[in-house]
């Protein structure tokens, strides 16, 4: 099996066969330790690294045998330093090291704490002060014996890495420290050790196994990409020195995207279009065409009251006059517009759940993995969608594996929060089935299998209440919307 030309993109990547193959060694390595496998049952990252042994005075091309590296997220079993896994980057477990007995002695503050009442003001403020100061000085002591290093021999601690990264001008400082946790991730682990012992890296992959995190959406045996939160600062120090692939992007071929865009509805005020999976609704960071943009050569300048994931087709309504984007805006806000999507899922569905239904789980982001949104009945926000299965057994082209009939439902949002329906699909509590193609809460594909389907509001001007439907999606192209 050839190796790779160039090293992945560790936050956008299709795993490597021989990831893949690493990937199957790790799992039944997994399963043959009941210690190991009782806890990685419960949810757990594990992430390998292929890599060449280096040929003195040869260039990476010219390298010798192949092999493979593992390692698991934090700790396994309690423990940092099992057996055919790399070690951390630092070991912090040590008992007798300065964290252990620093940390033992912020327990024993604590135990103070507990046992002052609170007319002893005095005492319990100065106890808290040593705590805080002792935390903070052991946090800052901690991120400092992390020493990361790259392909090009360079090292530096993370408190470094996070002022390099963040310092930029292009950047906002988000995290004046690293958050905790910060270098025990798979990947940093497994580049540090290639690097520590002369290895070459060729490709990265990294994997849930376990059960789900209740917040978080991951499934057994599925890739994902490395967190940005922790890692993305600290990859980007450590690739430096290896030829690594660009992620993907949304290509620059106006012409191909003006073909594909359908103008559905004209007048003075406002457009309704079908937008392809692919292209932004607006401008964003990368250098793309977007509905806004394109739309703007060909009718002046426009405005968007209503947006679509990138990945998402189907139904946009466009203000072309500030009053009625305001109008369009007022009536998003009031919930008085109509939308329904449809989406092809990634699994069948369990025969116990009602074929109708309400979803109701609370989102909100992940601020240490953007843009993934997370469930938190205490701190997210309102998402309600009601679903209804369409049919159970839709054939699909874009079916990666062997094709297979899949569900296809109907989704009718009644709030607007980010990644809504595909959280909803893709949670155990909701529909327990990921759309098809969707690379953060599922698996990658072709396409994200979501399609805005239906969509109705009053007009700005006549007062009358319009409704348009998109054509079919190239997923399901047989369907009647």
């Amino acid at each position: 099996m050839e190796k790779p030309v160039r090293f992945n993109n560790p936050f956008d990547y299709e795993p490597h066969p021989l990831c893949l193959l690493a990937a199957d060694e790790v799992k039944h390595f997994i399963a043959s330790q009941p210690e190991l496998l009782a806890d990685a049952r419960r949810g757990k990252m594990f992430g390998v690294l292929i890599v060449e042994e280096m040929i003195p005075h040869s260039p990476p091309s010219q390298g010798g045998s192949i092999f493979f590296l593992a390692a698991y997220s934090g700790l396994l079993a309690g423990r940092n330093d099992w057996p055919f896994f790399v070690p951390p980057v630092f070991d912090a477990q040590q008992p007798d090291g300065h964290f252990k007995q620093t940390e033992r002695l912020i327990s024993s503050i604590n135990a103070q704490l507990a046992q002052h009442t609170a007319t002893e003001s005095q005492s319990v403020a100065a106890l808290q002060q040593r705590r805080r100061q002792l935390s903070e000085e052991l946090q800052l002591w901690l991120f400092r014996q992390y020493r990361m290093l790259n392909a090009l021999g360079q090292e530096k601690d993370l408190v470094d890495i996070w002022h390099s990264y963040h310092s930029a001008p292009r950047l906002q400082q988000r995290f004046p420290l690293p958050p905790g946790g910060s270098g025990d991730c798979c990947a940093p682990k497994l580049l540090q050790y290639a690097y520590l012992n002369g290895l070459h890296p060729v490709a990265i992959a990294e994997f849930w196994y376990g059960e789900s995190p209740r917040g978080e959406i991951r499934h057994h045996s599925q890739f994902y990409p490395a967190c940005r939160g922790k890692c993305l600062p600290i990859l980007t120090h450590m690739l430096q020195g290896l030829d690594v692939e660009e992620g993907t992007s949304a290509t620059a071929d106006i012409r191909k995207w003006n073909e594909q865009l359908q103008v559905l509805h004209e007048d003075d005020s406002l457009l309704v279009v079908s937008k392809p999976s692919g292209l932004l609704s607006v401008p964003g960071r990368i250098e793309a065409p977007s509905v806004q943009s394109l739309l703007t050569e060909q009718f002046g300048p426009v405005l968007m009251p209503h947006r679509l994931d990138m990945d998402t087709s189907g139904l946009l309504v466009v203000a072309r006059t500030e009053t009625a984007y305001k109008h369009l805006q007022q009536q998003f806000y009031a919930r008085v517009i109509y939308k329904r999507y449809i989406a092809l899922l990634s699994s069948p569905l369990s025969p116990t759940l009602p074929p109708k239904g309400t979803i109701s789980l609370p989102l909100r982001p992940n601020p240490l993995d953007r843009p993934h949104q997370v469930v938190d009945p205490l701190h997210g926000k309102q998402a309600t969608t009601d679903y209804e299965l369409l049919s159970s057994s839709c054939m699909s082209r874009l079916r990666r594996d062997t094709p297979s009939a899949l569900p296809l439902v109907s989704l009718i949002p009644h709030t607007g929060r980010t990644h809504q329906l595909r959280v909803h699909c893709a949670h155990p509590d909701g529909l327990n089935s990921p759309i098809l193609g969707d690379a953060l809460y599922g698996q990658k594909g072709e396409r994200l299998c979501l399609h805005a389907a239906e969509l109705s509001f009053i007009h700005p001007v006549t007062g009358e209440r319009i409704s348009f439907k998109a054509p079919a999606p190239d997923f399901c192209p047989d369907i009647t919307l």
